[in-house]
């Protein structure tokens, strides 16, 4: 049984909520319906805030703020652009501790890891962005004598973005940094789950100076106000981040309106693969970080691990070992790895992948249950003896599941790995290189991480091939999403004689 800590709960009379309205062209605002919804503790179920519910009004109010910021923040100096994300960067450190502690209590997530991880890379992210602004250049092309020719990078326009809840605030900087340092607007809407560290983080924004309607914040629900986003005839490109059944949802939406510029960074079930000659304690750590990760609420989560027949049992004995020990409790504990999941509909829906996992015959070798009676945690599960064609293989479960699955030959788990409708990301563990390069090669996935998981950066492209997902995320390849190429062909004057060259 997973480890308990023992220390009261966050609430919200113990972190302080500074922000509930919406922020539309620099102003903070109620709904236009003077609707709110609840926004709720998972650690203890109990409601957090009320928050202001936007819908098509409100987007509306918020497109047209963002459409007419954009004629003077697209002209605004690159320099500028630069500096004035630099400064949302240096406020965000400054008030990391608070961010981290309000997105432990709207989302669940342990403070510690909130604050070294997520808020580490939300700055990391915003400053590497700032330094692109004034980095985002064009080419000359050679094509004749005649014509001189030459490219402009250009910004999309107003760019619509809709967010998930597993990395409230780490999503919104991923949205946040291109699209400004490129010259965009931003219409955002925040998880109804999660929506108060974004909301903070809006603050900052008015704070660190960014003019009125250059980036505006909704809360509310997909149907209503993320739907009004996908389908506005005056929004020019969506960014979204969320399940692959919604990502269609948002594509036809922006087809059938304006025919949207649309990136999507959606699901994925990703295999990684223990080699023969691996390590084991060193795959273990890889296995228990790529999956356990976030309460195992990670979109690129190692949730079909594949371990060679040889080391099969110890592998198994050690990462059941590692999941026994795994310290499941309070958000705020300094001890605590494993918050709550974010909402009882998630918790209801692990628990149902569970018990199919059982009635398919995968050999249950720990967990399996509700942690506690208060608050929606579970505990820390391993699947062993699993097979291909079961549930808990198939699909994602975003969850604490382990699945391990047994395999022979190289070329055969390859095969298997890339039997799936996702294509996110991988891993393998290997102390061969030429077993690391061949399975890099060959996994259909946008990441393959070798030896190690879940190791990020603001520099590396992020996307997934096939369901999950159209573009990439972070990197200079993030850049192209944010950006119009725009070709300048000039016709030269003929000269009577030809040019004499010293």
């Amino acid at each position: 049984m997973a480890t308990a800590t023992a220390t009261a709960p966050m609430t919200a009379k113990s972190v302080k909520v500074r922000q509930t309205k919406m922020l539309i062209d620099g102003k903070w605002v109620d709904s236009a319906s003077g609707k709110t919804f609840e926004t709720v503790n998972p650690s203890t179920g109990e409601v957090i805030a009320n928050v202001a519910e936007g819908d098509k009004a409100d987007v509306d109010k918020a497109v047209k703020a963002a459409r007419k910021a954009w004629q003077s923040w697209r002209n605004v100096s690159p320099g500028e652009r630069c500096l004035l994300l630099n400064k949302l960067a240096n406020l965000i450190e400054q008030h990391k501790q608070e961010l981290a502690e309000i997105e432990s209590l709207d989302n669940g997530k342990p403070v510690g890891l909130a604050l070294a991880a997520d808020m580490a890379l939300v700055v990391e992210c915003i400053r590497y962005y700032a330094g692109w602004a004034d980095k985002l250049q064009g080419k000359t092309i050679p094509v004749n004598g005649e014509n001189f020719v030459y490219t402009l990078h250009e910004p999309v326009g107003v760019v619509g973005a809709i967010i998930p809840w597993n990395f409230p605030l780490l999503m919104w900087a991923w949205k946040v940094g291109p699209c400004l340092a490129c010259g965009n607007t931003m219409v955002m809407k925040t998880a109804e789950q999660t929506p108060l560290t974004a909301l903070m983080a809006g603050k900052l924004c008015v704070e660190a100076g960014f003019p009125p309607g250059v980036i505006n914040i909704i809360s509310g629900y997909g149907p209503t106000a993320g739907a009004a986003i996908s389908e506005h005839m005056e929004i020019d490109k969506v960014a979204f981040t969320g399940s692959v059944e919604v990502g269609r949802i948002v594509s036809v939406a922006a087809a059938k309106s304006n025919l949207k510029n649309v990136t999507l960074e959606l699901g994925g079930k990703s295999p990684l693969i223990i080699c023969e000659d691996a390590d084991i304690n060193e795959a273990a750590d890889v296995a228990y970080l790529g999956l356990f990760l976030n309460q195992g609420e990670c979109c690129c989560a190692s949730s079909r691990i594949y371990c060679h027949e040889k080391v099969y049992d110890e592998f198994v004995r050690v990462s059941t070992e590692r999941a026994k020990k795994r310290v499941v409790g309070d958000p705020r504990d300094a001890k605590t790895e494993q918050g709550p999941q974010v909402d009882q509909e998630q918790f209801d829906k692990i628990l149902g992948y569970i018990e199919s996992g059982k009635k398919e015959g995968a050999k249950l070798m720990c967990g399996g249950s509700r942690w506690g009676n208060k608050g929606y945690f579970i505990e820390p599960t391993v699947f062993a003896d699993v097979k291909d064609n079961m549930k808990i293989a198939e699909e994602e479960i975003f969850g604490p599941v382990m699945s391990i699955i047994k395999y022979t030959d190289l070329d055969d788990v390859i095969r298997r790995a890339n039997r799936s409708t996702y294509g996110l990301a991988a891993g393998v563990v290997t102390r061969d290189l030429t077993k690391a390069l061949t399975i890099a090669h060959s996994i259909r996935a946008g990441t393959v991480w070798v030896n190690c998981y879940d190791a990020f950066s603001s520099a590396a492209p992020f996307g997934g091939y096939k369901h999950s997902g159209i573009g990439r995320e972070l990197g200079e390849y993030g850049l192209r999403q944010y950006t119009e190429v725009k070709c300048v062909n000039i016709k030269l004057p003929r000269h009577k004689a030809p040019i004499e060259f010293c």
